[in-house]
């Protein structure tokens, strides 16, 4: 009996162990699992303003030719209200919504419809189907990587139809900016609460969902770590690249054609946004698969802050530059275009070599040389919420070497350069380098905070061999 009751006891030590265990290993993963005020405050904020920070940069450039003070200083001098503002905006209308509608559908045919056959003749794409990182449940999901593709076929139809078919104006998407904001932002807000009601009701995997109390925080960070409908429609991976960013390409030339037309001629300028932003937008759909590895796909919910944000921030503020060019057009000095091409090549070479080398050493596992050399890394573990033990490799050479998101500089250095592009009579273009070095520093610092927590003592020996995060002997 007493022996009983001592294995009894043993066993409930064990469960209550495993039990804590699993409570730590789960707050090493995605987002918070209790908000503070700050996050609180936040949130609330980004969620009342956000909306209006868009609609006054988009307002500002059609009403006062991109001035971002003219539109405060006649609201405080009284020469304007609000309602005159708001009067002059176009509303939405059905042109808009069935232009919007149409994209979207079609997106979504290209998405589930069309296996990828990219891959079959591209030497060096990885497409088609491809397997994600572990969740924190232990679940490897697989998707269909073919983000390329529908680029490819999208931008092939877009140029058929300017050339040949002539079916509607290159110009449509510029002359419907603002009434396919309001559709923007409808599909937004539908498919954040929908996935918060599909969160609460009929998750795709019960044990990969967050919940906080807080059902502000919960509506904008997510519930669900990757909420699906049937086996291949993935809301993180489809918003996060398509619709947005394959409509990032047809925005700029939409605004290139437009300037076209107001003036005869498409500046300099305009060709080096629309240049060095499709390499971008290239570069993310031919390393798709790779982006499945990253922290969108690996940590964060899918919420309103990616719901909205992939459908109404993305495509409206990181095309300001060619909107801004439309009203501005300027035509660059020899010298002031090639450097602004140099800043561009130069900042995409290091957030792609950088980016290069972490796959290169994820892929061979270390088994690999970075600049002629053996690379050096630090070794760590975590624990999934399955209880289930990892092993990971964090390098130390190359670009990682001088700062632990070497990536990011470089991406920055980019985002500068469509800036640079625009002159320097207005401050409105340089809102995107601004943005992005509070995103990616804001980045930084989320991300250590997690595999801080994922990794403990490990992560503390990988900051002492990289002690800088984005400026080697800077920060």
């Amino acid at each position: 009996m007493a022996a009983h009751q001592e294995k009894k006891l043993a066993e409930e030590r064990k469960h209550q162990n495993m039990q804590n265990d699993t409570k730590a290993s789960q707050g090493q993963w995605g987002r918070a699992w209790e908000v503070d005020w700050f996050s609180l405050a936040s949130i609330l904020f980004l969620l009342m303003f956000a909306p209006l920070i868009v609609y006054y940069f988009i307002m500002s450039c059609a009403q006062y030719q991109c001035s971002l003070t003219d539109p405060l200083l006649d609201l405080l001098m009284g020469n304007k209200h609000l309602s005159d503002i708001w009067n002059r905006t176009p509303a939405l209308t059905y042109r808009a919504a069935g232009i919007y509608s149409l994209w979207v559908t079609f997106q979504v045919v290209l998405y589930m419809s069309i296996p990828d056959f990219c891959h079959k003749f591209l030497p060096g794409y990885v497409g088609g189907v491809q397997e994600g990182a572990v969740t924190p449940a232990g679940v490897v999901n697989k998707y269909q990587v073919n983000g390329l593709q529908a680029w490819i076929i999208t931008h092939v139809l877009w140029f058929a139809n300017a050339s040949c078919f002539h079916f509607f104006s290159p110009t449509i998407i510029f002359d419907n900016w603002i009434p396919l904001l309001w559709c923007a932002n409808i599909l937004g807000y539908a498919v954040s609460t929908f996935a918060m009601i599909k969160g609460y009701f009929f998750p795709t995997n019960a044990k990969d969902c967050k919940f906080t109390g807080n059902f502000f925080y919960d509506y904008m960070m997510g519930i669900e770590f990757n909420p699906r409908i049937g086996k291949w429609f993935d809301f993180k991976l489809f918003f996060n690249g398509r619709p947005g960013i394959v409509a990032w390409t047809l925005i700029n030339l939409s605004f290139a054609a437009k300037q076209q037309e107001l003036y005869g001629e498409v500046t300099n300028s305009m060709i080096l946004v629309n240049v060095l932003q499709c390499i971008y937008v290239l570069d993310f759909f031919w390393n798709e698969a790779w982006y499945l590895k990253t922290i969108d796909i690996c940590h964060d919910h899918f919420g309103w802050y990616l719901g909205w944000g992939d459908c109404v921030w993305l495509p409206y503020l990181y095309t300001l530059q060619g909107l801004y060019l439309v009203y501005h057009p300027v035509q660059l000095c020899t010298a002031h275009a090639v450097g602004v091409l140099m800043l561009g090549l130069l900042g995409y070479y290091i957030f792609r070599m950088t980016n290069h080398q972490k796959d290169l050493f994820r892929r061979t596992n270390g088994n690999c040389r970075i600049w002629g050399k053996k690379p050096q890394y630090i070794e760590c573990s975590y624990t999934s919420v399955d209880g289930t033990k990892y092993y990971s490799k964090l390098l130390t050479s190359g670009f990682w070497g001088w700062a632990r998101h070497f990536n990011y500089t470089g991406d920055l250095m980019g985002s500068l350069a469509y800036c640079l592009a625009c002159g320097f009579e207005h401050i409105l273009p340089y809102f995107y380098i601004i943005y992005m070095t509070i995103l990616l520093t804001h980045r930084c610092i989320r991300d250590e905070h997690r595999c801080c927590s994922k990794y403990g003592k490990d992560w503390k020996r990988y900051t002492a061999a990289v002690p800088y995060r984005l400026l080697p002997g800077i920060f």
